[in-house]
């Protein structure tokens, strides 16, 4: 049953980290929610609920948690390979779910989490912060007429340390740089080209003892799609990695390029921030044309971004689009087999890293 606007969502918020932190204050903020439970195995929902003044139910185990607080919603902010058993089993619970991405860690558990959902009728919501942030929606939407073939490029290095550090271990216990952060940029090169992507190939290095043997803290993927676009992206988590390039996200097409240039988020020192993550503060725009001998004919234009929401609110942003979703009862569909196509490349670029060949998709 859709719920009225006058009556609250009951959210059982699951993992009481970065992310969900970030949202818990989102639903302690709106009217619309009342959060029913904070759920964590160790003592960061103690710390949560002292950071909102709150005194909300808290809870170890997540199964208990759901039997108990009985939640029209689920936001699921734990590592990803609880993802699919805790989705599906909200699902089961007749809750609506919000999920971090990626939506689980494999492919066949993603479809699993879509098909849960379909069969119950609620809502699945995943994510991808960068489609609610309006400086990269209008990066995509710029890009999209600098013509076809596009060169897209991206990366996020993360010079990380303390908290941060043990963050990233412990991801990095089911997935890698690649796949986890990987599915975002993937999933705005999909929008960019609406072209089908044909084959990856990736490379990775393992640079510290500290994380799982088969795994890698450093990872570059290349994607080529059938309209002879390409891709490519980086990553890298430890306190080894290099800070001097960590913020390049541009696209280049026959017309010209255009640029996120986060003139202070950008610098050296601030790629372990959070906010330097979606942090835009300008595109820079570049026409290709040109006369006669060659000379530009177009200035460079700069469009400096007046809406440039800070993490916290982009998070806010998330959940009200959560709750039109809920409220409004929109078709989700296609944001869904967007998430499991993102989640299907990024997994075709970490087997490339692990047998060295070309992946075919």
């Amino acid at each position: 049953m859709k719920k009225g606007i006058l009556e609250k969502i009951k959210i059982l918020v699951v993992g009481c980290g970065n992310m969900g932190a970030s949202h818990a204050k989102a639903y302690h903020d709106m009217e619309a929610f009342e959060i029913v439970g904070l759920v964590s195995r160790g003592d960061s929902k103690l710390k949560l609920n002292e950071k909102l003044g709150a005194d909300y139910p808290l809870f170890d185990e997540y199964e208990q948690a759901l039997e108990q607080s009985k939640p029209d919603a689920v936001c699921i902010s734990t590592y990803p390979d609880t993802h699919e058993d805790y989705a599906i089993k909200a699902f089961q619970a007749n809750a609506h779910v919000f999920i971090e991405k990626p939506l689980a860690d494999t492919v066949i558990g993603a479809q699993k989490v879509v098909d849960a959902a379909n069969a119950v009728g609620k809502k699945l919501v995943v994510g991808y912060i960068l489609r609610h942030h309006p400086s990269w929606i209008k990066f995509i939407e710029i890009g999209k007429t600098m013509g076809y073939p596009l060169v897209m490029r991206m990366n996020l290095n993360q010079q990380s340390q303390g908290y941060m550090w043990d963050v990233h271990r412990n991801l990095m216990k089911s997935l890698s740089p690649i796949v986890d952060c990987g599915v975002h940029y993937i999933d705005v090169m999909c929008q960019m080209t609406n072209a089908n992507p044909v084959s990856v190939s990736a490379i990775g290095a393992r640079l510290t003892d500290d994380i799982p043997q088969d795994n890698y803290n450093y990872g570059q993927l290349q994607i080529r799609f059938d309209d002879g676009s390409v891709g490519w992206y980086e990553a890298g988590w430890g306190p080894m990695i290099s800070d001097t390039a960590f913020f390049i996200k541009d696209v280049i097409g026959p017309k010209g390029c255009v640029s996120i240039v986060a003139k202070e988020a950008g610098k050296a020192g601030n790629s372990d921030s959070v906010e330097s993550h979606t942090k835009t503060e300008s595109l820079k725009v570049h026409y290709a044309d040109i006369n006669t001998k060659n000379e530009f004919i177009k200035p460079d234009e700069w469009i400096d971004l007046t809406d440039e929401p800070d993490h916290q609110e982009l998070c806010n942003r998330e959940q009200s689009f959560f709750l039109k979703a809920i409220q409004e009862d929109l078709n989700l569909d296609k944001s869904m087999q967007d998430a499991i196509n993102s989640l299907q490349i990024a997994i075709a670029c970490d087997e490339s890293v692990k047998t060295g060949g070309i992946v075919k998709l």
